[in-house]
């Protein structure tokens, strides 16, 4: 049984309907259109009518050994399978003030969408599966570039209900509601390859590119002279490496992109310049729709700022000096980012643009644009404007990206721990963690040659400036190549040793790679994969301690290769 619950305001009156879906619906406000046994449910207003709140539940039995894999809302948003237990945290009000004070809410879907903090009742972005010892049964939207669709499980009460973010929408006309597919099947690829062919997102061919990006290593604190420098390493060492990007840390502040420091004396034009003449692709960082708190944009041009229904400033989120949203809308503003990739792109001779921090382009929604509108609006300006320039997204809901970006970010930043400081575990799901990294890089795999390429971050090998061992190394360095197809490094590889040189030449010579099968038991993962034709099993141990795994002993945080 299906029922259908939608609270709206019609003529200022606030109503709520409940109603089973088993056939078609008619009221003096509204008409429901229904299809393929409720899970396409079309709306026909008969007058304005404003919603608040629109779901859907079905039910389903659930039995012990279930594991439920949940989507996150954006790129760094942990994702995982998890048992029908599972606990999704809401934030603490012992922990509010600081939750508060660094914009947390601001990062995810948290002022959006209800955290339920109880045992057995969780959600999963656009899509969601769940994987019985007999096959999988998978659930995904196939309207999230009109709405966001979010996928709540209750355990307990066993049932699955579907949330739509409509807030403030005004209809007075035709809408989907819910378009709704689920695909039955005991082999995961094929479910994943059928839901893509479905959004029309055609598979691409199987590459992998490499590349230098200069933030895991020096973030802002990039000059001139490091990046010439790790540039004419690379080309000493005769890698062959596609792309050198320069990220955070040459602009004057964040929002002021055309406003270069004085690190840089001789300008963006020349750096883009000498990575060429090394014979890479020239790649730069920046975060268009935001702009700190301190930028000369933010004082020049406030009316460019996001506001909220009081007319108060949007923040972005705390990185930085604080920073604020930036209205997509605004004529004066489009113009604006025109005229910086126009500069970037022709002039300076930028190739790669890797675009951080779009989540903030749809925070709030507006009475005639959902937030997944908006943000769908956001990213298909920002390819025509760019052009046929490649394209990294990052930092953005993962479906508005969906065959708009060349190159997407799947997971949180890594870090240069593990798993940063214990306290952060009770932050917010975008936080910075390589073990949630690795994670999102195996559990969204499927994206890959799809939705676009994967991005799983860089991976490290380096020994200065950095606290992971050498097991958290080796384990970040082969979940990338063999889930990734943007595979960067930030280390300075004039330092590496023998071993190292031999990983990253390893690294380059990877061309082929085709997963055959990847199953988790206990935080253990059991990866088989193909490279250049030879057929690999990885043991991935994620625990914090040591473990046995099929007679093999697995260290803390070590990866196990075998040919077989």
């Amino acid at each position: 049984m299906k029922k259908f619950k939608i609270i709206y305001k019609v003529e200022n009156k606030k109503v709520k309907k409940e109603i089973i879906l088993e056939k078609n619906y008619i009221c003096k406000d509204f008409s429901l259109n229904i299809k393929s046994n409720g899970n396409y449910i079309e709306l026909l207003p008969n007058k304005l009518i404003i919603i608040e709140k629109v779901l859907m539940e079905i039910s389903y039995e659930y039995i012990k050994s279930d594991k439920i894999f949940i989507n996150g809302y954006q790129s760094w948003s942990d994702s995982k399978e998890v048992d029908i237990n599972y606990k999704e945290r809401k934030f603490n009000f012992l922990i509010s003030p600081i939750v508060k004070k660094y914009k947390f809410k601001q990062y995810g879907d948290y002022n959006f969408y209800n955290y339920k903090n109880r045992s057995g009742i969780f959600h999963s972005s656009t899509y969601t599966y769940i994987k019985s010892k007999k096959n999988i049964y998978f659930l995904g939207s196939l309207n999230d570039y009109k709405s966001f669709t979010f996928i709540e499980h209750n355990t307990k009460q066993n049932k699955i209900t579907f949330y739509k973010d409509l807030e403030k929408k005004e209809i007075n006309s035709k809408i989907t509601l819910f378009n709704i597919i689920n695909i039955i099947d005991t082999n995961e690829s094929k479910i994943f390859e059928k839901y893509f062919d479905i959004l029309n997102l055609e598979k691409k061919e199987n590459k992998k590119v490499n590349g230098w990006c200069s933030w895991y290593n020096y973030y802002e604190n990039i000059t001139e002279k490091i990046i010439l420098k790790n540039l004419d390493n690379f080309f000493k060492e005769k890698t062959k490496l596609n792309y050198f990007q320069i990220d955070d840390g040459y602009q004057n502040a964040v929002g002021d992109w055309l406003l270069i420091n004085n690190k840089f004396p001789k300008g963006m034009k020349y750096l883009a310049q000498e990575i060429k003449n090394k014979g890479y692709k020239p790649g730069i960082w920046l975060a268009p729709f935001a702009a700190e708190k301190k930028s000369i944009l933010v004082s020049e041009h406030p009316e460019w700022i996001l506001k909220d229904e009081n007319g108060k400033f949007v923040y972005g989120g705390s990185n930085w000096s604080g920073f604020y949203a930036l209205d997509i809308y605004n004529s004066d503003f489009r113009e604006y980012l025109k005229n910086v990739f126009d500069v970037m792109i022709n002039q300076w001779g930028y190739k790669l643009f890797k675009l951080d921090f779009l989540y903030v382009a749809c925070l709030i929604p507006r009475k005639d644009k959902t937030r997944a509108e908006i943000m769908r609006d956001a990213m298909l300006f920002l390819r025509e404007i760019i052009g046929d320039k490649e394209i990294l997204g990052c930092g953005v809901p993962l479906v508005s990206a969906f065959g708009v970006v060349d190159y997407c970010r799947i997971g949180c930043d890594i870090g240069l721990d593990w798993d940063d400081k214990w306290y952060m575990k009770y932050m917010h799901r975008e936080r910075i963690s390589t073990k949630n990294a690795i994670r999102n890089s195996i559990y969204r795999y499927h994206m890959n040659g799809f939705a676009f390429y994967n991005d799983p971050d860089v991976f490290l090998l380096r020994e200065d400036n950095i606290s992971l061992s050498e097991n958290e190394k080796e384990t970040l360095f082969w979940i990338n190549n063999i889930f990734g197809t943007l595979v960067f490094t930030s280390d300075n590889i004039s330092k590496y040793n023998k071993k190292q040189k031999k990983m990253y030449k390893f690294s380059q010579e990877i061309k082929s790679r085709e997963i055959l099968n990847v199953k988790e038991e206990n935080n253990i993962f059991e990866i088989k994969v193909k490279l250049n034709s030879k057929k690999n099993i990885f043991y991935i141990n994620l625990n914090d301690k040591k473990i046995k795994y099929k007679n093999i002993e697995l260290e803390k945080h070590q990866t196990i290769k075998k040919e077989y």
